[in-house]
C-alpha cells in the first residue's frame, strides 16, 4: 500500500511545509484512510486550543480527549498520559487526520488531532516530564523554529552532498542514492511505520526553505544529533489535504556521529 493510500496528513508545521510518538501501535491500527502519528514534548508554538477535557479514553498507547474549548468540542490524542474528565489542557491544532478509524476503539472520528504533546493548563514541557527523562519513543521534539537555520554548520558527509546541493541540484539528484550529514532539528516517530527526521547542515536558505531536508528512515536519533542519512531523494511527492514534499530522502539509513 502505497504511502498516498495511507495517509492524508499533515506534517504541515512539522515540515515547514507541512510530520510518531507511538499512538496505537502501527500494527494495531489499521487507519481507514489515516493512520496514527505522534506528539511532541512542548508547548504548540502554532495554533492552539484551550479547553476542559468531558471526555477521554486510552487505546494502545495512545490517551484520546474530548475537549469543550467553549466554541466547539474537539478530539486530539497523544502518547498516554495521565488526564481526567474536567482538567483544563492546552492542545496543539497539529496532525488533523480526517474521518480517522481507531481498530481498538471500533470508533471513526470525523477529525482527531494527533498532536505534540497535551498539556495541562499552566504546565510546562520541564514540568510535565522529570528532568533528564529521556524522550519517549517516537516522540516529536521540536528543538527550534524550522523556518531559521540551525545555529552551527555542519561538515558534509564525505562523498555526500549538503541540503542546499539537495535543493539546488535536485534534477540532477532525484531517484539517486545519496548521503547527507546533518543536524536533527526535529523527530516524528511512528508515522506510518517509519520515522521523519527534518535534517540541517547550516546550508541553504531559510527564505525560501531551502534549509531543511525531510528524511523517512525505520532508524531513530534526538534533537541534536548530527548525523548521515543515506536514502533515495525523491521529488513531488503529494500526500493529499495540501500537504506535499517538493524533495524527500526516502527510507534512509542513518548513523548518528
Amino acid at each position: 500500500m502505497t504511502l498516498r493510500i495511507m495517509m492524508s496528513l499533515f506534517i504541515a508545521a512539522s515540515l515547514g511545509v507541512v510530520g510518531a510518538c507511538s499512538a496505537e501501535h502501527h500494527a494495531e491500527e489499521t487507519p481507514k484512510p489515516q493512520a496514527e502519528t505522534a506528539p511532541q514534548a512542548q508547548p504548540p508554538a502554532g495554533p492552539s486550543a484551550t479547553g476542559t477535557v468531558v471526555e477521554t479514553m486510552n487505546a494502545g498507547n495512545y490517551t484520546y480527549v474530548r475537549v469543550d474549548t467553549g466554541k466547539e468540542e474537539i478530539w486530539a490524542a497523544a502518547t498516554r498520559f495521565d488526564v481526567a474528565v474536567g482538567d483544563a489542557v492546552v492542545v496543539p491544532l497539529e496532525m488533523p487526520m480526517q474521518d480517522f478509524y481507531s481498530e481498538s476503539l471500533d470508533r471513526t472520528f470525523p477529525v482527531v488531532y494527533f498532536t505534540s504533546r497535551i498539556l495541562r493548563e499552566g504546565e510546562t514541557a520541564s514540568s510535565a516530564m522529570p528532568a533528564g527523562h529521556p524522550p519517549v519513543t517516537g516522540e516529536t521534539i521540536p528543538a527550534h523554529d524550522l523556518s531559521t537555520p540551525a545555529s552551527e554548520p555542519v561538515e558534509p558527509a564525505e562523498g555526500g552532498v549538503t541540503v542546499g546541493q539537495i535543493w539546488s541540484e535536485t534534477a540532477k539528484l532525484a531517484d539517486t542514492s545519496i548521503a547527507v550529514r546533518g543536524r536533527v532539528v526535529k523527530f516524528n516517530g511512528g508515522i506510518l511505520g517509519t520515522n521523519w527526521i527534518h535534517l540541517q547542515d547550516g546550508t541553504g536558505s531559510a527564505a525560501d526553505g531551502t534549509h531543511d531536508l525531510t528524511v523517512t528512515t525505520l532508524g531513530t536519533a534526538s534533537v541534536g544529533d548530527v548525523i548521515t542519512a543515506t536514502g533515495t531523494l525523491v521529488t513531488d511527492q503529494d500526500f493529499g489535504a495540501g500537504y506535499t514534499y517538493a524533495v524527500l530522502l526516502k527510507d534512509a539509513e542513518v548513523v548518528i556521529d
